[in-house]
Parts: C-alpha cells; structure tokens; sequence
C-alpha cells in the first residue's frame, strides 16, 4: 500500500509547496497585492503544506482524507475568483472585494493563465493525488 499512495502523495505536497512558493514570489517578489479571494485561497493553501509535509515523511496517508476536502473547498474558491476574472457576466455583478478587485488580473498568460487559474491546477492536482491515496488506502483495508 505504501508504494501506491508514496508517490501520489508527494505529488500533493509538491503541489502545495510549490503553489505557495509561487503566490509568495508574486506577493513578495513582484509586489502584487492580493485580493480578498486570493486570501481565502491562500489560507486554503498554505496550511496543506505542513499538513501533507508532516504526513508524508510520517507516511499518515489517512491524512489525505483532509487534504480532499481542503482542495476541494480551494477548487470551489479557485473557479469563482477565475470566473468572475474571464466570464464578463459575472465580472461586471462581482461584488469589490477591497483594495484589490477580484476581477483584476496582474498575469495573463496565453490569455487564459491567471493566479486564481494557477491556484485552481494546484488544488485540482492536491485533490486527484488525494482520492488517488484515499483509493489505495481503501484497497488494502478490503484485502
């Protein structure tokens, strides 16, 4: 079992690392202000670091069960803030959020690639490595 949820889970922890690697260059770095959304998201985010680190050299893969449920809430964060930054339906009724609106976006990469979407793939790949465990921790309580 711990072969089949080692690498995955480190793929989580990398993810989350590396995700608040980059928000903190952006913030710190680069001197971008981040929104109200990008908190909640950070807030998310950086927590997970410490928790997957400690369970990953601990090998508590039951730990991956918050980990799901904490990117889970991330993605639901993520795909709001990256809505209203591209949908212009929903920027134009986003509500001002602060200093820093929601809907301003400091990168546009490739016309697409924004910090709430770079949030978004770290917490979509934080969630399937952590079902990926979950499923390889159950696999070994059948047999």
């Amino acid at each position: 079992m711990e072969k089949k949820a080692d690498t995955p889970f480190f793929i989580a922890w990398a993810a989350s690392v590396i995700a608040t690697l980059g928000s903190l260059y952006f913030s710190e770095i680069m001197k971008y202000e981040p929104c109200h959304l990008c908190w909640y998201q950070r807030i998310i985010m950086y927590p997970m670091v410490i928790i997957l680190g400690i369970a990953y050299v601990k090998k508590d893969f039951k730990l991956a069960l918050y980990s799901a449920v904490l990117s889970g809430i991330g993605i639901l964060v993520s795909l709001y803030h990256y809505s209203i930054q591209k949908i212009t339906l929903l920027s134009e009724s986003a509500p001002a959020c602060g200093r820093v609106p929601c809907t301003g976006e400091y990168i546009n990469w490739f016309g697409f690639v924004t910090i709430p979407f770079l949030a978004l793939t770290a917490f979509i790949i934080i969630f399937i490595s952590s079902l990926i465990v979950i499923k390889a921790i159950r696999k070994v309580k059948m047999v």
